[in-house]
C-alpha cells in the first residue's frame, strides 16, 4: 500500500445519493463497503463526514437564523452521519471508534489525538463527528485538523467526480483533468479543492489532497495503491 494511515473526508449530500435528503442506504453500504476494503488490507483509516444531507449552518444563517446556533446544529448534523457510518461499518463486522468536536455522551467521546491514534494502533476504523467543535469552521478545516493531528499520510477527498478539472466538468464538456497540482497552482487557478483555511493548513504542514470519485466501487482501495484516478494536491 502506498498510504498506510488515512483521512477520508466525506461530503455529507454525498449520502443522499439519489434522494433531495436525508441518508440513502444504498450510498451508506456502498461508502463502507469501500472503507472496509482497505480496512482489511491493513490500511488505518479514520473518516470525516459532513451534514449537508440534514443542515447546513451557512444555510440558516442566510436565512436570519443566528450563525452560531446554526453552525452547533450543523455540528449534529455530523454526528448523524458519524453514527449512521459507524452502525453500518460495525454490521459488517469492522470494528469502529466514534470521537467528537463535541463531547456527547454516551454517543461518543470528545477527540484527543492520543486516544485516536491508539484506536488507530488498535485496528480500529475512527470516524470523527462534530468538526472542530468551534463554529465559524467547515468540516473541510476539521478533516484537515485531525489529519495532521493524528499524522496521516494524506487527506482523500471523496466526490462525484474523478478529480480537479480546469472547470466544472458537469457544466463544461471541454474541462481537463489535472493528474497533479502544486499548493501555489491550486491557489493561482482559484480551484476550488476545500475551503481557504483548510487549504492553507495543508500547505503549512505539507499534507498532501487526494481528489477522486468516491462513488465508484474500488476506487478507494486503487487510491491506496497508488493508482492514479483521480488528481493529486502536494507541494512540489
Amino acid at each position: 500500500m502506498k498510504y498506510g494511515r488515512i483521512l477520508l473526508k466525506l461530503s455529507g449530500e454525498s449520502l443522499m445519493g439519489e434522494q433531495s435528503y436525508g441518508i440513502s442506504s444504498q450510498m451508506l453500504t456502498l461508502y463502507c463497503n469501500e472503507i472496509k476494503r482497505v480496512y482489511e488490507q491493513g490500511v488505518e483509516a479514520a473518516v470525516v463526514i459532513g451534514g449537508g444531507n440534514i443542515y447546513r449552518g451557512m444555510q440558516g444563517s442566510a436565512k436570519g437564523m443566528d450563525r452560531v446556533q446554526g453552525d452547533y446544529m450543523g455540528m449534529m448534523a455530523t454526528i448523524i452521519n458519524s453514527l449512521a457510518l459507524q452502525g453500518e461499518l460495525e454490521r459488517q463486522g469492522v470494528p469502529t471508534e466514534l470521537f467528537g468536536g463535541l463531547n456527547i455522551e454516551p454517543i461518543c467521546r470528545s477527540f484527543s489525538r492520543r486516544r485516536a491514534v491508539q484506536a488507530l494502533e488498535a485496528k480500529k476504523v475512527v470516524i470523527i463527528g462534530g468538526g472542530t467543535g468551534n463554529p465559524f469552521f467547515t468540516t473541510d478545516t476539521a478533516s484537515v485538523l485531525r489529519a495532521i493531528e493524528i499524522k496521516a499520510d494524506i487527506i482523500l477527498k471523496g466526490t462525484r467526480v474523478d478529480g480537479v478539472y480546469t472547470a466544472d466538468p458537469e457544466k463544461d464538456p471541454s474541462a481537463q483533468k489535472y493528474s497533479v497540482l502544486s499548493f501555489d497552482e491550486a491557489l493561482n487557478k482559484k480551484l476550488k479543492i476545500m475551503d481557504l483555511t483548510a487549504f492553507a493548513l495543508c500547505q503549512e504542514n505539507n499534507l498532501p489532497i487526494y481528489v477522486f470519485d468516491m462513488n465508484k466501487e474500488g476506487n478507494l482501495q486503487s487510491v491506496v495503491q497508488g493508482q492514479d484516478i483521480g488528481t493529486l494536491v502536494c507541494k512540489q
